[in-house]
Formats: structure tokens, sequence, C-alpha cells
């Protein structure tokens, strides 16, 4: 049985450009439809958070702010509600051996890129990962969480690699545009990382080696799937 641990923000609010706080979390399908398929597979899943803080779920991800529909943000919460026990109860990522896991899974909504982005622990853990080339996925805003990982002498530990993330366009079309303190896509080239990205609100998913990455919310389950993929094929 695979293990996987799924590391969720634990910011409930994110600094907007402007110099306002924005309340946010993590966003319910990435977690709930991620979560579902792997464990489906039969994959032990461990929750784990900055500070083992109880992460704090967005909720325009729950409604039609976020352009979620009334019947799927009920499924969303259900599933929520069901694992709302290890929700509560998140591993202290600080604590957390990276060779305990056989792959380490990102997902988004903006809470990320307000603390994860910049998370030593995190970062630690993706390097760690990526020397041994454990399976590593991320989703939508929660690729912002693999700017925290840096090589000893600075550089960006995925600089040069092919992935994708919320783009500048979703960000613009559906998100916080220019309010938000940066825009993920944008970083990401900035940083050395090969940004290919789909359609807007498509599901798109990029491969490069043991890096497995998706565009937004709609490509939650395509992620997973992808990560159970790989790590069958290890």
């Amino acid at each position: 049985m695979s293990k996987i641990l799924m590391v969720v923000s634990a910011a409930n609010s994110l600094r907007l450009a402007d110099g306002t706080e924005h309340p946010t979390g993590y966003w319910a399908e990435e977690v709930a439809a991620s979560h579902r398929v792997l464990t489906a597979a039969g994959a032990q899943v461990d929750v784990a958070t900055p500070g083992g803080v109880a992460p704090t779920v967005d909720a325009v991800s729950l409604d039609e702010r976020g352009g979620v529909p009334a019947a799927d943000a009920a499924e969303f919460r259900a599933y929520l509600d069901g694992i709302a026990g290890q929700l509560a109860h998140p591993l202290t990522l600080a604590d957390v051996r990276g060779d305990d896991y056989d792959a380490i899974y990102v997902p988004g909504g903006h809470a990320p890129m307000a603390d994860l982005a910049h998370d030593a622990d995190l970062g630690r853990l993706l390097l760690a990962a990526n020397d041994r080339g454990t399976t590593v996925g991320a989703l939508c805003h929660g690729v912002a969480a693999l700017l925290s990982a840096q090589e000893p002498d600075g550089t960006f530990t995925y600089a040069g690699r092919a992935l994708t993330s919320f783009t500048d366009e979703e960000e613009r079309q559906g998100g916080l545009g220019d309010a938000a303190p940066y825009l993920v896509e944008s970083r990401l080239r900035e940083r050395g990382a090969v940004v290919q990205v789909g359609a807007p609100w498509s599901s798109t998913v990029v491969q490069d080696g043991n890096l497995i990455t998706g565009q937004n919310p709609q490509s939650s389950a395509a992620a997973a799937e992808a990560v159970l993929k790989a790590l069958a094929a290890r």
C-alpha cells in the first residue's frame, strides 16, 4: 500500500497586493476529490500542515461565488465531513520524515501562497524528495508550494522542469486578479520553471519525471490519478 503525504496550507488569510487581508483556505474540491481518488485506490493518505494547525476550507469553494454548483458543493462538503477527524488533527509538517512516504501531494486554494510557498519545512521535504526521485504532486495554487524548495546555492529546485499551475489568465478571469499578491504562473516562470498551460478551466496535467502538476480545480481527479499511475510504475 502506498503512503502519500497530503500537505495542506494552514493559512486562513492572504495579504493582498494593497496590504489588506483576504479570507482564504484550501479549495474544497482539490482536497476532497484528490483524497477520494487516492484512498479509493488503496493508498494511505496522511494530512500535514505547518504547525499541525487544522486547515480552513475556503468558503468560496463551497458555493457559487467560486463557480461551484450547489450539487457539487454538497458532494465536496459531505466528503470533507467524512474526513473531518483527520483534517482536525493533522500531522505537524516539521515532524514529518519524508522517507516514510512514497509521494507528497499539495492541493491548492489561494492559501498556499500565504504559507507553503516559503515554508522551510516543506522546502526541506521537497528538496529531499527531488534528490530521491520521490513522486511529488501539486495542484492549482498549491504549485506555489514548490517555490519553497531551493538548492544549497539558492537556485530554485524546479528550475528547468516542466509543470503547470493556476494560470495568470484564470486568476484574472475567476480569481483575485490584480489584487493577488503575485501571480503563480508568472512567479514560477521568473524562477526558471517551464510552465505549460492548457485552456482556462480545462483539466490539464503535466508530468516531468517524478513531478506531477495540475492546473486548476478541474484537474484534481486527473492529477491524483497521475500520481497513482506513477507510483504503480515504480
